[in-house]
């Protein structure tokens, strides 16, 4: 089990020490420490872990109980300098709150105005470009309340992505998404610096994430690549024709072939571990 560990290359975007957030005797988040830079960084764990919390702190949207959080090397705690983060970021909440009656190109307008951008001509081009590169340019004058889910979903990511702020925190990016939009995601450009996202998806994180999290009980439990996640469960997995009683994990795969996660027997056949065969390892240490 790794924990504490950065995974920072170069100057943090995110510096967090110690952060703790309580819902009244329940700690959300307890004590977590991180460092993370440029890139894409996933935040993978279970319902309840502390995910959203985090990042709604990360967001400016909750203040810590206790510990010490910057961000783009300000103090969301100075009120100046909170403000000058939030101009700097980019937000999608699990649940976006979207005004029904709004286009979709009025509210990524508005969105810019709240950011303070006061050039209305700029405004309007900005919005066409996020909305173009969420695959939204047909619907961007139709009423909200009439789009699909999915198309709601991508309004909410379009409005984040105003400005091309330096930290965009997407917290489940990819809910109600069908599997063409997920790889619409998946190649979608961002010209932010630092992009954290949480997901249930193992294989986005594979795909798009340099470095990933793993929370469980409000706590940090791994830190690394997605390769060194996967590599946590090397030599533990075996794949055999009939289920095997003594491993911890099984599944049966696409081949019809069973899959193991645990102590191989002698002579098992034994396969390369993928990300989520890492993770489901640490999932069942930390059940342990």
């Amino acid at each position: 089990m790794t924990t504490n560990t950065s995974t920072t290359t170069t100057t943090a975007t995110i510096e967090a020490d110690g952060l703790v957030k309580r819902y009244g005797s329940t700690p959300a988040v307890d004590g977590v420490t991180l460092s993370a830079g440029r890139g894409i960084i996933g935040l993978l764990g279970p319902n309840g872990a502390g995910k959203t919390t985090l990042l709604r702190m990360v967001a400016t949207v909750l203040a810590p109980d206790a510990g010490r959080l910057r961000m783009l090397g300000l103090d969301p705690a100075d009120p100046a300098q909170r403000t000058d983060i939030r101009r700097q970021l980019g937000y999608l909440p699990q649940s976006p709150g979207l005004y029904p009656g709004f286009t979709p190109f009025d509210l990524v307008d508005y969105v810019a105005v709240l950011k303070e951008h006061t050039d209305r001509d700029w405004r309007h081009e900005e919005s066409r470009r996020v909305l173009e590169s969420v695959g939204l340019a047909d619907v961007m004058h139709r009423k909200i309340r009439k789009l699909s889910g999915g198309m709601k979903q991508r309004v909410a990511l379009a409005a984040a992505m105003v400005g091309s702020p330096q930290l965009l925190v997407l917290d489940e990016p990819a809910n109600g998404l069908d599997p063409d939009q997920r790889l619409r995601l998946r190649s979608l450009k961002t010209e932010s610096s630092t992009v954290l996202m949480s997901t249930h998806n193992i294989s986005e994180v594979g795909a798009l994430c340099q470095s990933v999290y793993v929370m469980f009980d409000g706590r940090i439990r791994f830190a690394g690549t997605p390769a060194e996640l996967a590599g946590l469960a090397a030599g533990q997995v075996w794949e055999d024709a009939s289920q095997d009683p003594r491993a911890i994990r099984s599944w049966i795969t696409a081949t019809g072939a069973y899959r193991h996660l645990g102590e191989p027997p002698s002579g098992a056949q034994v396969v390369d571990p993928t990300l989520d065969d890492g993770y489901l390892l640490l999932a069942r240490r930390e059940q342990s």
